[in-house]
C-alpha cells in the first residue's frame, strides 16, 4: 500500500520483525539437537521436526529421547543434587541472577524463537513471556538467598522431574526451574515436542552462566518421554498441561511417595456486571480469550454478562473483534498469531461443529496458509452446553447472561474447573463480595491475564493443586528437616475368649454424623480389647453409606467456613475445657487400651493442641504481595471444604484431635476415621464434641478398618482432601483414587510421625488446611 492509502483507510502497515538472528543461532546448532544431560548435549538424531506453525516451514530436527537417555538423565540430576544444595542459598543465588541477566541479554533473541516455534504474536513473546520468565529467576535468585533464614527448617525434596506445555515454553519453564534450583533441588525437565527450541536455547544459556553439569537436564520428545520421566527415579513431578494427562499422572504416581503439584485445565469465567466500564472490559476481554490465540489455561473463555447491558456489550463486542488482526505472528501489528500446529485447528474446528445452540459469529478472515483460526463469539448458550463445560484451547468465546450477583456466582462455578475468574464492575464493594465466592485458584478484578512471580498461581477441582510463584510455590519444593523413620502398624489386642469386664455393661458405640450418635449402615460392629485382654466394649464398623452420609452432613455445615475465626476459636477453647475437665478418665481409658500410663500425658498433648489451634483460628491469614502493579494482590487463605482424615493408631486421641483442629480451626468440614486399633479414644470424644457447642455435621466421627473407608473418601466427588497417617498401602489406595476428581491428598508415605512433639502441630496442618486465593485489584483512574 502507499502512504497515501494507508493514510485513507488508517490500516495498521506491515511492520515485520525480522527472524534473521533466531534463525542464525539456529543454523549455528546444526539446526539438529540432541538431549541437554549433564552439561552437554548428546549426539542428535533427526527423530521429529520443530516446524514453524505460520507457514509449516522446518526449524530444526530434534531427538526422541530414549529410556536409556531418560535414565542418564535423572542419574546425572541425582549426582549433581546434593553437591548443588550444600553450595548454599549464596551462591545458587548468584547462578539465577546470571541466568537471569542472560535471558534480558538475549531477550529479543527468545521473543523471535519463542514466536516462530509457538506461533504467537511477536509483541506478546516480546512484551509478556520473556520479561515475565526473567522475573522468575531474579524473584528466586532473592529466596535462594534468604532460604537459609526464613526456611531455615526446609530443605530440598531431591531431583524433580517437570513437564511443561506448548503454550508458553520459556515461561513454564522458568516457572518450574527457578524454583527448584532456588531451593537446592536439580530438574530433569522435558519440554513440549511442538516447542521445544527456547528450552534448548535456554540450556545453552545454563551453559554461559557456567551451571554445574547435572543441575539442568532437558529431555525432548512427545509424551511416552513424560512417561519416562514420572515412572523414573525422581523425588517430584511439576506438571502443566490437560486434565485428563494430570488425572493419568496422580494414578501412576500413586503409592510412590514423589510429591506431585499439577497445573491442569480451566474454563474460567469472565463476569460483566451492568455498572461496569464496558469500553474497558471488552478490551479486557479481548486479553483474556484471544491472548496467544486463546491457547491459555486461564482463557476468559465463559463470558457472561448482566442482562441490562447483554445487548449493548454484545454489540461492541462484535466491532471491536472485526477490528482484531491475524496473520503473521512476526508482524508487530497483528493482534491474533497462528495456533500451534494443525492437529489444534481440527480440535478447535470439531469442537465449535459441536454447537447447535448459539450464535456464531466469526471475525474476518485469516490466511489461508498457516495454522489459523478466526476470532470466534457464540452467544445465547445454555450453561449444561459441551462448550460451556469444556475447554476448547483456542480462539473461542462462548457467553450467556445471568440476572442478579447470586446467578453469576452460580454460573461461574457451574463447572468441574476452578483455575480462574475475572470480575468487572466499577463498584469494588461488589466485586469484592464475589470474588471470595468464586471457586477459583486466581481472581481479577478489572483485569485479566496479571501474573507475577511473587503471587502464587495455580487451581482448585479439576484445574488441579499446588501453586506456582510465590512462597506457597516456593515451599512445594522444599520438605520439613525431620528424623524420618519407618511406619509401623500397631496389632490390636486378640484374646480367645471376649468377656465383659465384672459388673460391666454391655457397650456398643455408635457412630458420629451431623451432631448424631448414629448406628451404622451396615448394622456390623467389632470388639474392642484392652493390652490385658480385656474386653473394653464395641464399635461400629462403618461403610461406604455411612461416608456418604457423613459427606451429606459435612455439606449441610457449609455456613461454618463463613464463620469467623474468632468464633471458631472460642469453640476450640471449649472443647479443650470438656476435654480437660474429664482428664482423668481420658487418662484411665487410654492407658487401659494402649497398657502403660502415658495417657495423662496424650490428654494434656491434646489439650495443647486444642489451645494451639484455637490460637492460629483468628491469626493464620493472608497477605498483600508485593508484585509490579499500580494495586494489591492479595493472598487469601480460604477453607479447603470437606476433608477426610484417617487418624493414626500411635495416639489415638491426640492424632484425632490433631486432625480435627487445624481443619476446623480454618473452616473446614472432617470425616475423622478414627483409630481402627483404638476407636474407643475416639467414641468417648464425641460426648465432649456434643457439649461443646459444635454446630452438628462440622465433626463427623467414623470408626472401622481404615482400607473399607479410605478408596470410599478417596473417590467420593465431594470430598475435596484427605489426610491419611497409615501404612503405604492405604497411600496407594488414597492417591489412586483421589485422580477422580483430583482432589488434594496429604500422605505420610510409609513413614512415622511423632505425635507427642510439641512442634508435631507445625504448620504443615494449616497449610493442608487452607487453599491460597490470589485476588488482583488495579486501582487508579
Amino acid at each position: 500500500m502507499s502512504v497515501s492509502e494507508i493514510y485513507e483507510t488508517m490500516d495498521y502497515g506491515a511492520a515485520p520483525e525480522s527472524s534473521a538472528e533466531a534463525l542464525a543461532w539456529l543454523v549455528d546448532q546444526g539446526s539438529r539437537f540432541g538431549q541437554f544431560i549433564n552439561g552437554s548435549f548428546t549426539a542428535p538424531r533427526d527423530d521429529f521436526e520443530s516446524r514453524d506453525p505460520a507457514n509449516g516451514n522446518i526449524l530444526a530436527t530434534l531427538s526422541q529421547a530414549s529410556a536409556q537417555e531418560v535414565k542418564t538423565a535423572v542419574a546425572a540430576a541425582r549426582s549433581a543434587q546434593p553437591k548443588w544444595e550444600k553450595l548454599g542459598g549464596h551462591e545458587r543465588a548468584k547462578y539465577l541472577y546470571a541466568i537471569a541477566r542472560l535471558l534480558q541479554k538475549h531477550s529479543r533473541l527468545f521473543a523471535v524463537l519463542e514466536t516462530l516455534d509457538n506461533g504467537k504474536p511477536i509483541r506478546e513473546a516480546r512484551d509478556v513471556d520473556v520479561p515475565l520468565a526473567q522475573r522468575h529467576f531474579y524473584y528466586h535468585a532473592g529466596m535462594a538467598q534468604l532460604m537459609e533464614s526464613t526456611l531455615h527448617d526446609r530443605e530440598a525434596l531431591g531431583v524433580c522431574g517437570q513437564i511443561i506445555p506448548w503454550n508458553f515454553p520459556l515461561l513454564m519453564l522458568a516457572w518450574k526451574i527457578a524454583p527448584a534450583l532456588a531451593m537446592g533441588n536439580t530438574v530433569v525437565l522435558k519440554p513440549a515436542e511442538y516447542t521445544s527450541l527456547t528450552a534448548l536455547m535456554f540450556a545453552d544459556i545454563c551453559r554461559q552462566a557456567g551451571l554445574p553439569g547435572g543441575v539442568v537436564n532437558i529431555v525432548t520428545g512427545d509424551g511416552t518421554v513424560g512417561e519416562m520421566i514420572v515412572q523414573a527415579d525422581v523425588d517430584k513431578i511439576a506438571f502443566t498441561g490437560s486434565t485428563p494427562v494430570g488425572r493419568r499422572i496422580r494414578e501412576q504416581t500413586a503409592g510412590s511417595g514423589k510429591e506431585l503439584t499439577l497445573e491442569l485445565g480451566g474454563k474460567s469465567a469472565f463476569i460483566v456486571f451492568d455498572d461496569a466500564d464496558i469500553d474497558s472490559a471488552i478490551e479486557g476481554l479481548v486479553d483474556a480469550i484471544w491472548f496467544n490465540q486463546g491457547q491459555v489455561c486461564c482463557a476468559g473463555s465463559r463470558l457472561l454478562v448482566h442482562e441490562p447491558v447483554a445487548d449493548r456489550f454484545y454489540a461492541k463486542l462484535r466491532i471491536r473483534m472485526a477490528k482484531l488482526r491475524v496473520g503473521n505472528p512476526l508482524d508487530k501489528s497483528i493482534d491474533v498469531g497462528a495456533l500451534v500446529d494443525p492437529v489444534q485447528v481440527q480440535r478447535v474446528k470439531e469442537m465449535v461443529a459441536t454447537n447447535t445452540a448459539g450464535t456464531l459469529f466469526r471475525a474476518g478472515d485469516v490466511p489461508e496458509a498457516g495454522c489459523f483460526y478466526p476470532p470466534t463469539l457464540i452467544t445465547g448458550m445454555n450453561p449444561a452446553d459441551r462448550l460451556m463445560q469444556e475447554e476448547i484451547f483456542g480462539p473461542v468465546l462462548v457467553s450467556t447472561t445471568f440476572r442478579t450477583p447470586s446467578e453469576a456466582v452460580e454460573l461461574a462455578n457451574n463447572t468441574r474447573f476452578g483455575l480462574a475468574a475475572t470480575i468487572w464492575s466499577e463498584n469494588i464493594n461488589l466485586a469484592l463480595d464475589i470474588a471470595p465466592k468464586l471457586v477459583a485458584g486466581v481472581v481479577w478484578i478489572n483485569g485479566t491475564n496479571m501474573m507475577d512471580a511473587a503471587a502464587g498461581f495455580g487451581g482448585m477441582r479439576e484445574s488441579g493443586f499446588g501453586r506456582e510463584g510465590g512462597w506457597e510455590g516456593l515451599t512445594a519444593y522444599t520438605r520439613p528437616k525431620t528424623i524420618r523413620r519407618p511406619f509401623k502398624e500397631i496389632a490390636p489386642s486378640v484374646s480367645g475368649e471376649l468377656r465383659p469386664p465384672p459388673g460391666g455393661i454391655d457397650r456398643t458405640a455408635k457412630l458420629y454424623i451431623g451432631g448424631k450418635q448414629v448406628r451404622p449402615d451396615g448394622g456390623y460392629s467389632g470388639s474392642v480389647q484392652g493390652k490385658s485382654g480385656m474386653l473394653l466394649g464395641h464399635v461400629s464398623l462403618a461403610g461406604r453409606k455411612d461416608v456418604r452420609n457423613a459427606v451429606e452432613a459435612a455439606q449441610g455445615a457449609k455456613t461454618w467456613g463463613k464463620t469467623t475465626g474468632h468464633l471458631r476459636a472460642q469453640i476450640l477453647y471449649y472443647i479443650a475445657e470438656n476435654l480437660s475437665a474429664r482428664r482423668d478418665e481420658f487418662a484411665q481409658s487410654l492407658n487401659a487400651m494402649l497398657g502403660g500410663k502415658t495417657g495423662e500425658k496424650e490428654v494434656d498433648a491434646s489439650v495443647y493442641r486444642l489451645f494451639t489451634y484455637a490460637a492460629w483460628a483468628d491469626k493464620y491469614d493472608g497477605q498483600i504481595h508485593g508484585v509490579p502493579l499500580r494495586g494489591a494482590a492479595l493472598a487469601m487463605k480460604e477453607p479447603v471444604g470437606i476433608i477426610g482424615a484417617l487418624c493414626p493408631d500411635e495416639a489415638p486421641l491426640l492424632g484425632l484431635i490433631s486432625c480435627m483442629a487445624p481443619a476446623i480451626a480454618m473452616g473446614n468440614r472432617v470425616i475423622l476415621a478414627a483409630s481402627p486399633t483404638f476407636p474407643l479414644a475416639a467414641t468417648d470424644f464425641i460426648q465432649v464434641l456434643e457439649t461443646s457447642d459444635v454446630p452438628g455435621g462440622v465433626v463427623n466421627i467414623l470408626t472401622g478398618p481404615h482400607p473399607a473407608i479410605a478408596e470410599t473418601m478417596a473417590r467420593h466427588m465431594d470430598i475435596d482432601a484427605v489426610w491419611s497417617f497409615g501404612g503405604k498401602d492405604l497411600c496407594k489406595v488414597i492417591e489412586f483414587g483421589s485422580a477422580q476428581n483430583l482432589k488434594r491428598t496429604w500422605v505420610n508415605n510409609g513413614m512415622s510421625r511423632d505425635w507427642m512433639k510439641a512442634d508435631a502441630e507445625g504448620i504443615e496442618f494449616l497449610q493442608a488446611s487452607t487453599e491460597v486465593k490470589n485476588v488482583w485489584i488495579p486501582y487508579g483512574e
